[in-house]
């Protein structure tokens, strides 16, 4: 079960639901972060990817917050940080939002009267870098179980090169990429889904055809829940900013341009967002931890900066405020955090290309 602590006024209460999702009551007006990170112990048997996939995180968050440990053999007893706490990108409280750089999808289902609003989160796959998932509003026009999966043209084409055959008709079972469940997206004549998979532990990369892939779990847990027609949102919110009694947060995950392709971090986003963060306050900001952390895009709320009045995070901390907002000079690129080894990559699979 998540451990969990939440910052004052920030969420109310933390509940279960199916398939080990988390499910958050939302208070009105309250600074949009909650969760907690956490660090668990790894038994024997255990990789990453199964720690991950038991506390609703995917693949590249369990990546990035544990660089030195082997992927597929932690170890017994290591200590793995599970990345829990979380501010919730920008934009509409309604429906589905899937933020892209985040590989997580948001759930806000409606209001009933005599019930409070929440938001339940889970990790994903989205579109690899030469198929990336299209940004805007749709919608969810068709509900579908065991869907078979008719490979469109140019993924025939592409396994056709590779040597791998597909046929024209995938149907459902263990093969089919899809899963047991799919929601098809009002996106160019449908060929957008939000989805089941056949392969786990590829889950929260940057994999697939366009679609939006879910553990075979939360896919059935959201598939039960999400009525035709609800909204849906794709956004592209690499970086997340929240200023939380008194607190500078800065939230940052890779940045990727309009061509879907990996960019070097945008210091000017960096300062527009801190400074709607602040508003008419001021804080001091520590300006190199907060370039260190868009640079690393670890993808976990860290604290840049403190109210004026409070003691500054470092020494190179600068006031800002909303009228005043220095500019930011690019500064070197870190050194990389350490990557796994060359061993630790998914296994590639026919469920690795398609969808």
């Amino acid at each position: 079960m998540i451990q969990w602590r939440l910052l004052p006024g920030a969420v109310a209460l933390l509940l279960c639901v199916p398939a080990g999702a988390t499910q958050y009551e939302l208070v009105k007006d309250a600074p949009p972060v909650y969760g907690t990170d956490q660090y668990v112990k790894a038994a024997y048997e255990d990789t990453l990817l199964d720690i991950a996939r038991r506390n609703s995180v995917g693949y590249e968050e369990i990546r990035r917050a544990n660089p030195n440990l082997d992927l597929w053999i932690p170890g017994a007893g290591a200590d793995v940080l599970v990345p829990g706490r979380r501010i919730l990108p920008p934009g509409p409280r309604e429906g589905i939002v899937v933020n892209l750089p985040e590989h997580r999808l948001y759930y806000y289902p409606r209001v009933k009267r005599g019930e409070k609003p929440i938001v339940i989160t889970f990790p994903v796959s989205v579109g690899k870098m030469d198929w990336r998932t299209p940004l805007g509003q749709t919608q969810i026009v068709n509900k579908q179980t065991l869907p078979s999966w008719y490979p469109p043209p140019s993924v025939i084409q592409e396994h056709a090169e590779r040597g791998d055959p597909l046929p024209k008709v995938v149907p459902p079972g263990p093969d089919n990429p899809l899963g047991d469940y799919a929601m098809r997206l009002a996106i160019h004549p449908g060929a957008y889904l939000i989805h089941g998979t056949n392969n786990p532990q590829a889950v929260g990369m940057a994999v697939t055809h366009g679609c939006i892939r879910l553990y075979p779990e939360d896919i059935e847990a959201l598939f039960k829940m999400v009525p035709v027609g609800t909204k849906v949102w794709l956004v592209n919110e690499p970086v997340k900013v929240a200023y939380v009694d008194g607190e500078l947060l800065l939230e940052a995950h890779p940045q990727i341009d309009a061509e879907g392709q990996p960019m070097e971090p945008d210091l000017e986003l960096l300062s527009h967002k801190l400074d709607q963060a602040l508003g008419s306050s001021t804080a001091a900001i520590d300006w190199d931890l907060a370039r260190e952390t868009l640079q690393s895009a670890l993808g976990m709320p860290t604290l840049v900066g403190l109210q004026a009045d409070r003691d500054a995070p470092a020494d190179s901390a600068a006031p800002m405020s909303a009228q005043s907002a220095p500019a930011l000079a690019p500064t070197p690129t870190p050194a990389p955090n350490p990557s796994p080894p060359a061993a630790s990559a998914p296994p590639a699979t026919t469920a690795d290309s398609p969808h």
